[in-house]
């Protein structure tokens, strides 16, 4: 589970104290996701794309996202390839 250390632009974000993550890099990369939804000029939705979803689990990272559970699920393999996105693409270099 991820834990803030406040919500100013440049902040730092730990997660289960493994790495300092770059909160501005998550939110640019949140914000590109939630225009994949893009409607009626200006308006997305607060939730991940179905389509999205559905990939995912046909690539075996989440668990069938086609249940009345608003959370997803991931997968053992989903976990671990989400921390190697964060680590990869979102670390924040000392």
């Amino acid at each position: 589970m991820m834990r803030g250390r406040g919500s100013k632009s440049g902040q730092t974000q730990e997660n289960e104290g493994e790495m300092a993550l770059d909160t501005d890099k998550i939110d640019d990369a949140a914000l590109a996701i939630l225009s994949l939804t893009l409607h009626y000029g200006d308006q997305v939705w607060k939730g991940i794309d179905w389509a999205i979803t559905n990939r995912l689990f046909e690539k075996g990272l989440i668990f069938d996202p086609k249940n009345k559970a608003k959370p997803l699920s991931l997968t053992p393999e989903g976990v671990a390839h989400a921390r190697e996105i964060l680590a990869r693409e979102f670390s924040k270099a000392e």
